[in-house]
């Protein structure tokens, strides 16, 4: 059981994270049953800070039940909710808690059971993201990772370890990340491209021209409320930035990461971009590469259904720098995986919530290991390395 003084400091972190303005803001507090004296101290603290909470949450047994049982039928699982549709779309923030005790439930149910849902929820994510102009910019957000013995398990890491990695993660004074991300980002001013390598095969660049400087430390400013970046996950620890979609190419090694449906984990996977785009038939894994193949299929089925003025499904959306001094080696979960201190990650899909261009129900994070060699080239020609086997070189 995590010590109620460790529940009170994340809970105070993670409502930090969605800068209640002003009176009255209507905050929507999700998660499992399994986190709900966290669901019920985050509520508590919204109050504090005068807003207006409303705390849903829900158990595995529900979750796993409506979406293995024969008589709910793929069709009702299409139909968008729309008394949840209205409630998002009156709402100022949403938190979510990590909804699952047990990651493994989702391993049983059919693929298109899980792209009925992720269909029905759609509408909901353009209102949360802002993805059609009639909801711009969006909702501010927060999701949080959450420990337990049966996640600990699935990943196949000590309760300890995890967490560590989770509740140390979000305890970590917003004020020192803030410090860290400021010195990281330090290197990046006047950057034109980023080459990133490590030994075991990654070695590609993406170009950051002129494009926003994210600090991911765990507090939501109002620069980043005015570009219309209006959340993020928890733990924080990291600088990002969202590429120039079209450009950029190389080869992204993988050790480890959780399929975005299915919740499956997925091994030493190498991934090819160019011009920008993923080339998903040159995507290897040495386990479960279907569920990944799958995964990206159907975020383009859901996309293309959209009527997109253009398909990002594939596109480089996000370049991010992991640096929270708590996460120390990739588990399979990313909210932890790509706060690794010396990793990198590029995400492909939608990054419109961050600044970019790309509209997608796809985001997925791919993080290196924590042995990053990164080298900035300026605008003005010159070239910098900037970190050496995922140590950050103190030139800036």
């Amino acid at each position: 059981m995590i010590d109620r003084g460790k529940i009170e400091l994340c809970a105070e972190n993670i409502v930090n994270s969605i800068n209640i303005k002003k009176k009255g803001e209507c905050v929507f507090v999700k998660g499992g049953i399994y986190s709900q004296d966290l669901l019920e101290e985050i509520a508590l603290n919204v109050y504090r800070k005068g807003g207006i909470p409303h705390i849903s949450s829900t158990s595995d047994r529900y979750t796993e039940t409506f979406l293995l049982d024969k008589k709910i039928s793929r069709e009702t699982l299409e139909i968008t909710p729309k008394h949840y549709l209205k409630l998002i779309e009156n709402i100022d923030a949403y938190i979510v808690i990590e909804p699952y005790e047990d990651p493994s439930i989702l391993n049983e149910v059919s693929r298109e059971k899980l792209l009925a849902r992720a269909k029905s929820l759609a509408p909901i994510r353009d209102v949360l993201y802002g993805a059609k102009e009639e909801y711009a910019p969006g909702k501010k957000w927060c999701y949080a990772g959450w420990p337990s013995q049966k996640a600990a398990a699935f990943y196949n890491i000590s309760y300890d370890l995890l967490e560590k990695f989770i509740v140390g993660g979000i305890s970590v004074p917003q004020k020192e990340l803030h410090q860290i991300t400021l010195k990281l980002s330090k290197n990046f001013k006047n950057a034109r491209k980023v080459h990133v390598t490590d030994d075991l095969g990654t070695n590609f660049w993406v170009s950051i021209e002129d494009r926003v400087n994210i600090l991911d430390d765990g507090l939501l400013s109002d620069e980043q409320v005015a570009i219309g970046d209006l959340g993020g996950n928890l733990p924080a620890g990291e600088v990002f930035f969202p590429p120039h979609e079209k450009q950029g190419e190389g080869k992204i090694f993988c050790p480890l990461t959780k399929d975005r449906f299915s919740n499956k984990l997925i091994r030493n996977i190498e991934l090819i971009f160019k011009n920008g785009r993923l080339l998903i038939d040159k995507v290897t894994a040495d386990e479960n590469l279907d569920e990944l193949i799958a995964t990206f299929k159907q975020g383009e089925i859901i996309d293309k259904e959209k009527n997109l003025a253009e398909l990002r499904t594939y596109n480089v959306a996000e370049l991010g720098i992991g640096c929270n001094p708590e996460i120390t080696k990739a588990i399979g979960y990313i909210l932890t995986d790509e706060k690794i201190n010396g990793s990198v990650h590029v995400a492909f899909g939608g990054n419109k919530m961050m600044g970019g261009t790309s509209v997608s129900q796809i985001h997925w994070d791919f993080v290196t290991t924590p042995q990053a060699n990164i080298t900035v080239e300026y605008k003005d020609g010159t070239k910098k390395l900037i970190m050496e086997k995922g140590k950050l070189i103190n030139n800036a």
